[in-house]
């Protein structure tokens, strides 16, 4: 991801990265010399880092490695047409939760172009509960993650035409369903 891309109506994102306070995990990343670009936290306070695709395995072994060993969610969503695909993460540091009402929480969204390469490495590996949740993004959006070990569609049938949750998407006129036996 370039650092000087402007988005529709926004300074550039290092300009608006400076503005925002690096919060822990950022500084944690920025020690160990990892890139990334602060996003502004979300309504509940948690930090939101914004990574490119051939940085993500490398942030997230960083982040797994000083106690975010939970994947809590893995998703894609639209930014609109002509707009970004984006993958988001939201991991947390399980063994908080004995200790504190609230765990140690962070956000990562790798932003995609959605007429270029729409490739980003599976968090398989490190996170077996990305199975299903990086099938559904692929399913729904088109985003590959590469070297996810069961790369199928999840809830559409496999000869499905399109990603259904992309704005720009059209309906098919008539889907003849194939007998399943």
């Amino acid at each position: 991801m370039e650092e000087n891309k402007v988005k529709q109506n926004e300074k550039p994102i290092s300009e608006k990265s400076q503005e925002i306070e690096a919060g822990p995990v950022s500084k944690s990343l920025s020690k160990e010399g990892l890139a990334h670009i602060i996003d502004e936290k979300d309504h509940l306070g948690i930090e939101i880092l914004s990574i490119s695709p051939d940085s993500l395995i490398e942030v997230v072994l960083c982040l797994k490695k000083n106690g975010f060993n939970y994947l809590e969610c893995q998703g894609g969503y639209d930014e609109g047409p002509g707009l970004n695909i984006v993958c988001f993460y939201h991991l947390i540091a399980i063994e908080d939760l004995e200790q504190k009402s609230h765990p140690r929480e962070v956000r990562l969204k790798v932003y995609l172009d959605r007429n270029g390469d729409l490739k980003v490495p599976s968090l398989y590996k490190i996170f077996h509960g990305s199975d299903w949740q990086e099938r559904e993004t692929y399913d729904m959006f088109g985003v590959i993650f590469v070297g996810h070990p069961h790369p199928k569609r999840l809830l559409m049938p496999e000869d499905w035409k399109g990603w259904p949750l992309r704005k720009d998407y059209v309906q098919p006129d008539f889907y003849e369903m194939q007998d399943a036996y």
